[in-house]
């Protein structure tokens, strides 16, 4: 006879649970995610890092890349053991190649509410100009 416990064991769930854990451990080898949007004359970086701070970070730009770099700290609390750890903690770098180059006098990054926003101005040479015809 089947026990209850047999019935109760959903292979689905399992699947699912296998998959946000795969998921988990793929995304924490590159770090947080990050958005990019890109217009004609800058482009825009942001990721959602909350339990950072501001200074956990260093921003760096050569050319046409976007560098981050970061570390989380675990928080630890006195006499308590952790019961589940799913916030990664660590060093992270993570390096933004865009499809123009990066005017670096420019470059905006702030840090509020746990978003980081970089915002990434496009180089002058990289600019379309429009070129005037002179006709004899």
């Amino acid at each position: 006879m089947l026990s209850d416990s047999f019935f109760s064991w959903d292979p689905f769930r399992e699947l699912s649970r296998l998959q946000v854990d795969l998921n988990r451990a793929f995304a924490g080898a590159n770090g947080p995610a990050f958005n990019v949007w890109t217009g004609q004359d800058s482009a825009v970086v942001t990721a959602e890092l909350p339990g950072f701070s501001a200074e956990a970070f260093d921003v760096s730009v050569f050319g046409k890349t976007v560098t981050v770099k970061g570390e989380r700290k675990p928080i630890e609390l006195d006499g308590a053991t952790a019961h589940r750890r799913e916030r990664q903690t660590g060093s992270f770098v993570r390096a933004i190649e865009l499809p123009f180059r990066i005017d670096s006098d420019r470059v905006d990054a702030k840090f509020e509410r746990g978003v980081l926003q970089i915002t990434l101005p496009r180089a002058e040479a990289d600019k379309r100009r429009s070129i005037a015809i002179n006709a004899n």
